[in-house]
């Protein structure tokens, strides 16, 4: 296994959530709203003022919708225009993800992204894990530029995906990164680092914050409650666990 210090990067629901990554002590943020539903494309605003406030990398998913992974071309042209923003406000990368009807990498869509990305970086998003052949799935990102593809091995975490995700690792050599992720924490990521081969680990460090709000609406369905963050004790425990490897 490489030697080289192990990469880990926060999915951050919000601008708050990237800030706590980064005092946390991680490499690299992946900012996105709707954390609930898988995550999609976070605001113009939000996105802007991560940029301003963050020194560390930052990849902004690029999902137009909850749900499966099938695109319409209306999807298609909103998710090209995030990705234009994203280049004019000058993110260091874009994640990105699509598939066919038939569960295939939807490599026409794709090239599009990839394309309107220009030369900021790429990650193939967990639309691989959703993917009727894997290892043609990789092949196929490894072909549209991607730097690296974020998986938990089709499984529903990543500890439970190790076996498949240091298969992918094997496969894909040096040719692109196999990042693990889907269910990490303080007291597994060694684990899947080190059984997976995966030299990228992505979490999402998150804690119930509590609101501040004096009187709540029991009949609003959660509306005005309390929300999930990514927290800078739960960063450092991670990053602090993955200097052991």
């Amino acid at each position: 296994m490489s030697t080289a210090r192990p990469v880990l990067e926060i999915a951050c629901n919000s601008v708050a959530s990237a800030l706590a990554a980064q005092a946390g002590g991680a490499d690299r943020v992946e900012l996105f709203d709707n954390l609930e539903q898988g995550g999609t494309t976070p605001s113009h605003g939000s996105i802007a003022v991560a940029r301003e406030r963050l020194r560390i990398p930052l990849f902004v998913l690029i999902r137009a919708r909850a749900g499966d992974f099938h695109y319409d071309a209306q999807e298609a042209e909103i998710m090209l225009r995030d990705i234009q923003a994203c280049r004019a406000l000058g993110c260091d990368g874009v994640v990105i993800g699509a598939l066919t009807a038939d569960a295939g990498v939807d490599v026409a869509l794709c090239r599009e992204l990839a394309a309107a990305a220009g030369p900021m970086g790429l990650t193939f998003h967990r639309a691989f894990d959703a993917a009727r052949d894997l290892d043609d799935a990789l092949e196929q990102v490894i072909g549209l530029g991607c730097q690296r593809v974020l998986s938990s091995g089709a499984q529903a975490s990543a500890e439970a995906g190790r076996a498949t995700l240091a298969r992918l690792v094997q496969r894909a050599g040096t040719r692109i990164a196999v990042m693990a992720g889907a269910g990490l924490d303080a007291g597994n990521i060694c684990q899947v680092a080190r059984a997976s081969g995966c030299r990228e680990l992505h979490a999402s460090a998150k804690k119930p914050r509590l609101s501040r709000m004096r009187h709540r609406n029991p009949a609003l369905l959660g509306l005005g409650s309390d929300w999930m963050q990514s927290d800078v004790e739960q960063v450092r425990a991670l990053r602090s666990a993955l200097e052991g490897i």
